[in-house]
């Protein structure tokens, strides 16, 4: 197989899961913006999602957010989505909405919040078993705001034993991914604030656990791919959630603030075999003034552009130039890749693939934001607000 062939069978196989959520109404407190033709139930929402991998073949999974998904019978949302040429992908599980959890949910100081965190998120492995979910996406809010508020250290035994139940109860074929955050809601201490303490949970519970690298989480000037590389380094990258950032955690389209960054993420994806391992890529944004559906297509392209750059990098060229210390041809190497315009090349491979090489052009043809606007009218929009 010739390298252009290789490049274009590894874009092919590349498979980026949207979020439920990003289909819904958001925004930020202090306004939410509705728009007409929002989805007022997960089956619209799934809707939706298949028109994106209608469009781009590269999106068929929809990962469900608990309770925000929540419905009466989850193998028969399953059965929807595969009616629609998708499946249900990870389970992520809510503990930051309910007035219980002010002091946090698994960390919490009183016993009975504890339990009551752990019954949701065994109940989120209910909802895996019927929906054939892999994974389990974790996300925990709990931290403090003032010194002294509480026991720092007992906290993360707290979080630890909850992790431990929840370790045990997943099947065979099931993974727990731990996501971390900087800061937010919690302003002194946050239980899971950095990759060294998700990688620690997880490196004790076993190989089904792993970390979560979500590209808005970080402190400014973090060097993400080096995190990236040391955790598939290890085996413990389970996936991402991409989005873009200009100052927190503003869960803008991936790409949109630095492009360069998530393509030397990408790069050591490629270079540590993530893209062959079960290294999920997973959208996580909130679309709170643009149009939802074109705006996940463009997050998608967005993410492909960046891997076929990544596989672009002549690694050879690269190898020989760092061996022999030749610092400023091993940035040269990268850069070419980075500058080329692979926009031509990808939209060969959707051609291949039956489908038309620009994805947003065909969305617009197709009249779905029209018909949906049209025909969902009354009921309650998806989303939270504000």
């Amino acid at each position: 197989m010739t390298e252009h062939a290789t490049v274009k069978a590894a874009l092919m196989s590349q498979a980026i899961e949207t979020p439920s959520w990003a289909y819904g109404n958001s925004g930020t407190r202090f306004k939410v913006f509705a728009r007409p033709g929002v989805p007022r139930t997960p089956r619209e929402k799934l809707d939706d999602a298949a028109k994106v991998h209608e469009f781009t073949g590269a999106a068929p999974t929809v990962a469900l957010h608990i309770p925000w998904d929540t419905v009466d019978d989850y193998a028969a949302l399953a059965e929807h989505a595969r009616d629609r040429g998708l499946a249900v992908g990870a389970i992520n599980a809510n503990t930051f909405q309910d007035d219980a959890y002010r002091l946090g949910s698994v960390c919490h100081p009183e016993a009975a919040v504890r339990r009551k965190a752990l019954d949701h998120l065994m109940a989120c492995v209910d909802i895996m078993d019927a929906t054939g979910s892999r994974d389990l996406k974790l996300w925990f809010a709990d931290g403090t705001n003032y010194p002294g508020q509480d026991d720092i250290h007992e906290r993360q035994d707290r979080l630890a034993e909850a992790l431990a139940a929840v370790y045990e109860r997943l099947g065979d074929d099931q993974r727990m991914l731990v996501e971390y955050k900087l800061f937010e809601p919690a302003f002194y201490t946050t239980d899971v604030p950095d990759w060294g303490t998700a990688y620690a949970h997880c490196l004790k519970l076993g190989p089904k656990a792993r970390v979560v690298v979500d590209t808005g989480h970080h402190a400014p000037g973090t060097n993400i791919e080096f995190i990236v590389a040391t955790l598939l380094r290890e085996g413990r990258l389970g996936g991402f959630d991409f989005n873009s950032r200009f100052y927190a955690d503003d869960d803008l389209m991936v790409g949109a603030a630095d492009p360069f960054q998530l393509f030397r993420i990408m790069y050591e994806v490629v270079r540590g075999g993530g893209l062959t391992a079960d290294v999920a890529f997973m959208l996580d944004q909130c679309h709170n003034i643009e149009e939802k559906i074109p705006a996940i297509i463009r997050s998608v392209m967005n993410v492909q552009e960046a891997t076929a750059k990544a596989l672009l990098v002549d690694r050879a060229a690269l190898a020989d130039a760092q061996r022999t210390g030749d610092v400023l041809e091993a940035n040269a190497v990268l850069m070419d890749a980075y500058n080329t315009d692979v926009r031509p090349l990808l939209a060969e491979v959707r051609e291949e693939q039956g489908l038309d090489g620009d994805p947003m052009a065909a969305y617009r043809r197709s009249g779905w934001a029209t018909k949906t606007a049209e025909e969902r009218v009354g009921g309650q929009q998806a989303g939270w607000g504000a």
